[in-house]
C-alpha cells in the first residue's frame, strides 16, 4: 500500500469540459510533458503504534508518450524501513500504459522485500459497455467487472481541468491496477488557489525552468470502494501541481506515519511525434 498510493497519483493522475470529452481529453493530454522526476523521501511524522522508528527512500517517475500512441509510465519506489529490530528494504517497480482514445490500460507491478519478490500483479483493463473490464494474468488468471472509473492519466487531466476552472472540490472513481488489480478507489480532491513560489521555496529550484511558474496546491484522499462515506481515507496525498502534470513538494499521509517527498532532479524527455489518424 505504501508504494502503490503514490503511483495512483503520479500515474495519474485526470474529463475536460468546454468541448466534447474526446476533444478535451486530446487537448489536455497534449499539455502533459514527458519527463523523469526523482524524489527524495523522508519520515515527517510517525505514531507509536506504527512500529516504525525510521524511514527514508527514493522515488523515480518516468512519463513518456503522446495523445496519439498512448502514455507509458515507469515508476520505482524504494524505501528503507527501520523497525527498531531490523532494517527492511522495500522496492516496488511499476509499468503502465494508457490510451485514452481506445479506453485501454495495461499494468505490471513487482513488489520486493530485501530483493526477494513478494508479489507480481499483471493485467489489462478496458473501458467497455459502461464499466471497467479487467483481465488479470498474475498472480492468477481471472476476469473482473467493475463500475465505471477513470484511468490515471484521465484522472490527472480532470484534476488540472478543475484547477483551471477554479473548481475546488470534486469526487471521482479511479482504477490504476494497484493492490491486487481487482478493485477501484474512490477519491476526493481539493484544489487550492493558484500560487507563485515563495523566495524561500527550496523545492522550486529543482523544478528547473518551471520553478518560477505558478502551481496549484492539491490534496487527494483515497478510499477503498467498499468504504462508507463517513470513514477515514486509507491514505491522503498533498502536492504542488503544474499545468503540465509535473508535481513536487509531496506529503503522503498514511495515518500512522507521514512521508515527505522533495523533488531532487527533473529531466525533460523528448516528445514523440504525434501521428494521429
Amino acid at each position: 500500500m505504501l508504494q502503490q498510493s503514490f503511483a495512483a497519483i503520479l500515474l495519474a493522475g485526470s474529463t475536460l469540459a468546454a468541448v466534447s470529452p474526446a476533444q478535451a481529453g486530446m487537448e489536455g493530454a497534449r499539455a502533459l510533458i514527458p519527463h523523469r522526476a526523482i524524489y527524495d523521501l523522508k519520515l515527517k511524522d510517525v505514531s507509536d503504534r506504527s512500529g516504525i522508528e525510521g524511514m527514508y527512500g527514493r522515488m523515480v517517475y518516468e512519463f513518456t508518450g503522446n495523445v496519439c500512441s498512448g502514455f507509458t509510465t515507469n515508476f520505482r519506489f524504494v524505501t528503507r524501513v527501520d523497525t527498531g529490530e531490523e532494517m527492511r528494504v522495500t522496492d516496488q517497480q511499476t509499468t503502465t500504459f494508457e490510451n485514452a482514445s481506445s479506453g485501454e490500460f495495461r499494468f505490471d507491478t513487482k513488489s520486493f522485500t530485501d530483493e526477494q519478490l513478494d508479489k507480481q500483479v499483471t493485467g489489462e483493463a478496458s473501458d467497455r459497455d459502461g464499466g471497467i473490464k479487467v483481465a488479470l494474468a498474475k498472480p492468477d488468471r481471472r476476469e473482473v467487472d467493475l463500475t465505471p472509473a477513470q484511468f490515471p492519466t484521465e484522472h490527472m487531466l480532470e484534476v488540472i481541468d478543475h484547477a483551471r476552472e477554479g473548481k475546488r472540490f470534486f469526487e471521482a472513481r479511479l482504477f490504476d491496477g494497484s493492490e491486487n488489480g481487482d478493485q477501484s478507489l474512490l477519491t476526493t480532491t481539493v484544489v487550492g488557489t493558484q500560487q507563485m513560489p515563495k523566495p524561500d521555496d527550496a523545492d522550486a529550484a529543482s523544478a528547473g525552468e518551471f520553478g518560477k511558474e505558478p502551481y496549484w496546491p492539491v490534496t487527494i484522499a483515497y478510499f477503498n470502494e467498499d468504504q462508507k462515506a463517513d470513514s477515514l481515507p486509507i491514505y491522503r496525498m498533498s502536492f504542488k501541481l503544474y499545468a503540465n502534470g509535473i508535481t513536487r513538494d509531496l506529503t503522503m499521509d498514511y495515518g500512522d506515519f507521514v512521508l515527505s517527498g522533495t523533488l531532487s532532479k527533473l529531466e525533460l524527455l523528448d516528445k514523440a511525434p504525434e501521428t494521429c489518424r
